[in-house]
């Protein structure tokens, strides 16, 4: 029970996404969608299936169906553009992570040569920059900024610095 949505554009429309494909400046989803849109056009009276716009483009045709879409629904801007995706929001920003780097990087607590993962995680905890966290989340974390736990960023470096 499929509804057929034919696409039909503007010249102004055309000429815009002609100029998107042939500038080259766009990222290569958005020179895509407006290729199928383009190929999709029905208003010069070509009549191509969406598997036919597939196969030129080389790509499926639940694709060229979903961009038709949501240019008849929502037009060529929405069709173009890729609309947010929902997701879970991270729980560490970049406030926590400004301090989760600063902890790192500080003393470990009294009787401990380093900083653990699930030390860390702990003291986020009860400083209250999260609610939760795992340990794992916090490896990820460090690993991104390439710091390694109960280590001082002044012996990071190999040799010292020369007195003057």
């Amino acid at each position: 029970m499929s509804q057929h949505l034919s696409v039909t554009l503007s010249d102004d429309q055309r000429a815009f996404l002609t100029h998107l494909t042939r500038g080259g400046n766009a990222p290569a989803r958005v020179q895509t969608r407006a290729r199928i849109l383009l190929l999709s056009n029905r208003g010069q009276g070509e009549r191509r299936t969406q598997g036919q716009v597939a196969e030129a483009l080389g790509i499926c045709s639940v694709t060229v169906g979903a961009i038709c879409r949501r240019f008849v629904r929502e037009g060529v801007e929405s069709a173009l553009v890729e609309s947010p995706r929902p997701g879970k929001t991270p729980k560490i920003t970049g406030a926590v992570e400004a301090q989760l780097c600063l902890l790192a990087c500080s003393d470990p607590p009294k009787g401990y040569a380093r900083w653990t993962m699930q030390m860390l995680a702990d003291k986020l905890i009860e400083l209250e920059l999260v609610e939760s966290i795992t340990d794992s989340t916090v490896c990820e974390r460090l690993k991104k900024t390439r710091l390694s736990p109960g280590k001082s960023l002044a012996s990071a470096s190999a040799s010292p610095r020369p007195s003057t």
